[in-house]
């Protein structure tokens, strides 16, 4: 489905979006935890197994960089990209071998810059899911938005 790229003028408080999907593989758990969380829980499954997630987790980072993902192909097609200027990640429940994450989104601020006219923030608050409906991790984020008058000058 093609959509067409969004400003933050197109944008209204209560917009939804809702993702594709991605299947979290344990070889790929591993794998993200070994360049970048090396941890036993995230690494060997049988290690896993004795620590509070009781089995392997997927990294919360690795939960992030695949809702990144997801936003990127499935989110707002913001016009000037996914661009962050902050935000707020929580994890709720750990990521498994086997899950199929997606992402629903809802646009909860709007705020106009006051000192650059050409943009303002779009808030998003984005809910991974797995496929059982549990969330496994929120983010909000502050997302940098151009309007679609500077664009048009």
């Amino acid at each position: 489905m093609s959509q067409q790229p969004l400003f933050f003028d197109d944008l209204h408080i209560g917009d939804q979006f809702r993702s594709g999907t991605h299947e979290l593989k344990a070889e790929d758990i591993k794998r993200f935890a070994s360049e970048f969380d090396p941890q036993p829980f995230h690494l060997d499954d049988e290690a896993a197994r004795a620590t509070i997630f009781g089995g392997l987790a997927a990294s919360g980072w690795h939960t992030a960089a695949i809702t990144m993902r997801l936003l990127v192909t499935g989110g707002p097609r913001l016009a000037n990209g996914i661009i962050g200027a902050g935000g707020e990640v929580e994890w709720k429940t750990p990521a498994r071998p086997g899950d199929v994450l997606h992402v629903e989104s809802e646009i909860v601020e709007l705020i106009p810059s006051r000192s650059r006219l050409d943009r303002g923030v779009a808030v998003l608050r984005s809910k991974t899911l797995n496929q059982r409906g549990e969330v496994v991790q929120i983010t909000t984020a502050k997302l940098m938005a151009t309007r679609r008058t500077s664009a048009q000058a």
